[in-house]
């Protein structure tokens, strides 16, 4: 199983899932975990769960849609009553969904996230021009592209569908006193503005579910002549090569060599309507 290396699995409690969101708990199980063997996966979910009985019912009743993928994998799952043996299988389940899990204490991914702590400000400021805009930041995470927007945007918008991020968020923007930002929730495939609204829509680390139908919802929302930005912040250099959608999509490719080492790629796109 391939690791971000965002978080050490075995510091989190199995109790992390209580934090979790419908759409959360609705992608895992969908997907049957990320980066790891699906069997594998369903087995050490089912046998965590079962050993974990207030998650599983908070899974049930939060995500009721998953009601009969829960009870399958469950019903499979080994009947574990060692407690190393059920620890194990927590650390699995943990560290097979460590984005969503990190999401549980946000605080943490300002220094453990390396797209966030590696990343200079000045790499969004080169793509569009910001002074006295109003701008949408779509999937927003811990506000990394929004805070950084409001230094000299007129409006920042930051749209999260993780309830602990947007809360993360709203403290920090009572912290710093920032008059400017909005918080609001949503999903990338359906913004809840109006059309033409932002001069600048720009996001880091959400597209790629669905790339026509999020790229779409993004132009709607952006007015005619504004900007669509996707700056993903650094990373660490890796095997992993670089995914080049957007650049099918007729997006202009700008990249540098990242503080970490890693080429980094970002792109915008110009909305006229």
């Amino acid at each position: 199983m391939a690791a971000l290396g965002w978080i050490n699995p075995a510091d989190f409690s199995f109790n992390c899932f209580l934090l979790m969101d419908r759409f959360q708990i609705r992608l895992m199980m969908n997907s049957g975990g990320w980066r790891c063997k699906k069997t594998e996966w369903r087995s050490n979910m089912g046998a965590a769960l079962n050993a974990n009985p207030a998650v599983k019912w908070f899974f049930i009743h939060k995500c009721p849609e998953c009601a009969a993928v829960i009870n399958e994998i469950t019903a499979e799952a080994p009947a574990l009553s060692d407690p190393a043996e059920i620890r194990k299988a927590e650390i699995y389940v943990i560290g097979s969904v460590e984005d969503f899990v990190i999401y549980t204490q946000p605080a943490m991914m300002e220094t453990a996230c390396d797209f966030i702590y590696a990343w200079d400000k000045k790499r969004l400021f080169e793509m569009a021009e910001f002074s006295g805009k109003t701008v949408m930041d779509v999937g927003s995470g811990s506000g990394r592209l929004a805070f950084a927007a409001a230094e000299k945007a007129a409006w920042v918008y930051a749209s999260e569908p993780v309830d602990n991020l947007r809360e993360y968020m709203r403290d920090k923007i009572k912290r710093e006193g920032l008059k400017n930002i909005r918080v609001t929730d949503g999903m990338a495939d359906a913004l809840t503005f109006p059309d033409s609204t932002f001069d600048i829509v720009m996001a880091g680390h959400v597209l790629g579910d669905d790339w026509d139908s999020e790229i779409a919802e993004l132009a709607r929302v952006c007015k005619s002549g504004g900007w669509l930005l996707n700056c993903p912040g650094d990373s660490r250099p890796s095997d992993r090569k670089h995914d080049p959608e957007l650049a099918r999509r007729g997006w202009e490719a700008m990249y540098y060599t990242g503080t970490l080492g890693a080429e980094v790629y970002r792109y915008r796109r110009q909305i006229f309507k």
